[in-house]
């Protein structure tokens, strides 16, 4: 009963931190309009909560040093995914990001029958035709693929496919808790941040002067410590406890509370095709569960 309790618990705060990182975009977005634009918005928005996190990493330090190669490659994966994105929310629209992000379940199955052999079943190949249509209508591929993928959609999906990775790692592991796993994401994904940042790309952008980040850091801070880490380790904790299956299905309430802030306040495109991928690819990340219950109550 108490296991079952705590894992209803961390789907609650995985749904709660779906509808916060909704709004992601929105300090992204400021932070650009203050002149740290591009991929420098994302380095802030990992370096500063892990500078604000410093007295627990000085207590957690001799763990984390000791922790084992195994552990670092799954926070460099957790990393590594939500800072490509981070990106995507920058470089692409936020519903385009959203979508390609939430492909994580078509990921996820295909690893588990290469990785662990595990069958496809009849059920799945539904799930992941009915994301793969949403997600082409999205994308408007009767209009031509090449001309409708950016820079920023390549980070979505490779952000998806790389948390898949992240997601099955952290599930098997059952030394670390969430807060090795946060303090390891911040530090990996400030890295990742700067090194993505520093690279000849032809979207990268300058880096910010000292006058932009002391001119964003008083509105940044709070964010920072409300909107940004507990959110963070609330989705290390349910990666710890909940299959890494269903973990992005209950992250989907980051779809409903991106796309409708971006219609609202970024004046993005949201109409019939839109609203149609969004239809598609949470009932694709329903499928399943549903059926599962179906079939649960069938044979009660």
């Amino acid at each position: 009963m108490q296991k079952f309790n705590t894992e209803k618990m961390a789907m609650i705060a995985v749904a709660l931190s779906g509808l916060a990182w909704g709004i992601f975009w929105i300090p992204l977005r400021a932070l650009e309009h203050q002149g740290i634009a591009g991929i420098w918005s994302v380095v802030m928005f990992y370096t500063v909560p892990a500078l604000m996190m410093l007295p627990v990493y000085a207590t957690r330090g001799r763990k984390l040093l000791s922790a084992g190669i195994p552990f670092h490659i799954s926070g460099i994966l957790a990393g590594l995914a939500l800072v490509f994105y981070s990106g995507a929310l920058v470089f692409t629209d936020v519903i385009r990001a959203l979508l390609f992000f939430y492909l994580t379940p078509l990921w996820s199955s295909l690893l588990a029958r290469v990785v662990l052999g595990e069958r496809i079943t009849a059920v799945r190949w539904i799930t992941m035709a009915t994301a793969l249509v949403g997600l082409l209508l999205v994308l408007r591929v009767d209009e031509g693929l090449e001309a409708t993928l950016n820079f920023g959609d390549w980070m979505g999906l490779a952000s998806g496919i790389i948390w898949a990775f992240a997601a099955v790692r952290i599930k098997s592991d059952e030394v670390h808790d969430s807060v090795d796993y946060t303090l390891s994401y911040f530090f990996w994904g400030s890295l990742a941040a700067f090194v993505l940042a520093s690279l000849p790309l032809a979207s990268a952008s300058p880096a910010p002067d000292t006058s932009a980040i002391t001119t964003a850091l008083p509105w940044f801070l709070p964010i920072a410590l409300i909107l940004i880490i507990p959110p963070s380790m609330a989705v290390m904790w349910g990666a710890r406890m909940i299959s890494p299956g269903l973990l992005p299905i209950i992250f989907m309430t980051e779809i409903s509370a991106g796309a409708i802030t971006a219609a609202i306040w970024a004046g993005e495109p949201f109409g019939a095709r839109e609203i149609a991928g969004v239809i598609l690819i949470t009932s694709a990340g329903l499928i399943e569960p549903l059926w599962g219950l179906r079939r649960k109550t069938t044979r009660a």
